[in-house]
């Protein structure tokens, strides 16, 4: 099994058609099915059933698929890394940002780079946390951006100031004071909100979101009380909403900076964990 076996299974796997796949590696169909079936050979299992319409993975094919991407995504990164050593600034950054930093990275912060245009170019992957703690930690992204809570085993970590959480409030459920909300202001009311603000609430809530950009969106619509971070409101529209701090300093939360414990980071990361200092 090699990589050019694994980037034409992948192909295959997304396009469902043996045919289409060979289009899309600009390849004829004869030697992809060949490789395909010494692929099949080599692990003695099915990983496609083929029909009048295509192919569809197998269990084993699907494992495999997840794999492979996983694989080709590290064997990119290993090489772009290898290729910047000794070049300086320079190369490629893989960047993943959670949506809750998603105000305070990249933006204005990496301007700097855009000034070496053609010499330097940037990869941005987003995720949840989890997705971009493990970007990091398998080596296909240098460095990460995040919102605590998280596990920092294995990871540097530069911490931003913490943040408070505030209430995105539709005018027809406004509640509190002028400027400030509680929780037990809130408690008649839809909230929405991610998952991990949901966690840390501890009672009901009427919609969670992956992405703390769609709570806002939500909130503006009118269809319950939002819960971000209060950074994430330069980059989203909030409408006619009135905006109120949540008074539970509990809630408050910090982006941070991450990277890997026991990886030399290559002078173009370097460089970027030092343009985002403390996300402040």
């Amino acid at each position: 099994m090699n990589l050019k076996q694994l980037e034409y299974f992948v192909a295959i796997a997304e396009e469902g058609q043996v045919t289409a796949a060979a289009r899309r590696l600009h390849i004829s169909q004869p030697p992809l099915s060949y490789e395909l079936a010494q692929l099949e050979r080599e692990l003695d299992t099915q990983l496609v059933r083929r029909g009048p319409r295509g192919v569809t993975l197998t269990e084993a094919g699907r494992l495999l698929y997840e794999r492979a991407r996983r694989i080709l995504a590290m064997a990119t990164a290993t090489a772009r890394e290898v290729s910047s050593v000794g070049k300086g600034l320079t190369g490629t950054l893989c960047l993943a940002v959670a949506p809750s930093a998603a105000a305070l990275a990249p933006g204005a912060r990496l301007a700097e780079l855009a000034g070496r245009a053609g010499q330097v170019s940037i990869e941005l992957r987003e995720g949840t946390v989890p997705e971009v703690i493990e970007l990091v930690g398998s080596g296909i992204a240098e460095v990460g951006v995040v919102r605590t809570p998280f596990a920092t085993q294995g990871l540097r970590v530069r911490y931003a100031p913490a943040e408070p959480l505030v209430a995105v409030m539709p005018p027809a459920l406004e509640r509190g004071a002028e400027l400030e909300v509680g929780l037990a202001e809130l408690s008649d009311v839809p909230i929405v909100c991610d998952r991990r603000c949901a966690a840390q609430l501890g009672r009901d809530v009427f919609c969670l979101t992956e992405d703390e950009r769609t709570t806002c969106s939500c909130a503006a619509s009118g269809l319950g009380v939002g819960l971000v971070p209060r950074s994430l409101l330069a980059v989203c529209d909030t409408g006619p909403c009135y905006i109120k701090t949540v008074t539970e300093k509990d809630l408050a939360s910090r982006a941070a900076v991450i990277w890997k414990a026991d990886r030399a980071l290559s002078p173009l990361a370097e460089r970027a964990v030092a343009l985002l200092g403390e996300l402040s």
